[in-house]
């Protein structure tokens, strides 16, 4: 088993509970594994106008660049209220530019890893500028 992948999921599980959602009650918490094993974890937070609202994976990912940090191994995604939450459209591009085709997207619900998806298969046909 990935070594990585129970912390990934506590610390998932733990961002999902500071998540800011007075509006939808929706929660999510995500914990990204760079390829050289530093962990960093988001949570999805509403904004009262929800376009500027963000989604936990966004949020992990904003905390690996300031850190400077920029290759994703791994991501764990997770939803309060859904035992599966794959990353939504935008984080998928947002995800696929900090990944290879390799990278793999981990979705945990009711207490166990639902499904592991290589990132190339969630999101095919991926724009890249490079």
């Amino acid at each position: 088993m990935n070594p990585y992948l129970f912390e990934m999921v506590k610390l998932a599980l733990s961002a999902m509970k500071n998540a800011y959602v007075p509006s939808s009650g929706f929660a999510v918490g995500a914990c990204l594994r760079t390829v050289g094993g530093e962990l960093f974890s988001g949570c999805n937070f509403e904004n009262a106008s929800f376009p500027l609202s963000l989604c936990a994976e966004t949020s992990a990912i904003a905390s690996m660049v300031s850190a400077g940090y920029y290759q994703i191994q791994e991501i764990v995604v997770t939803a309060k209220m859904l035992s599966l939450c794959p990353p939504c459209g935008g984080c998928r591009q947002r995800l696929v530019e900090f990944s290879t085709n390799d990278t793999i997207v981990h979705l945990y619900g009711d207490g166990k890893i639902q499904e592991s998806i290589p990132i190339a298969t969630l999101l095919p046909h991926q724009f890249q500028l490079t």
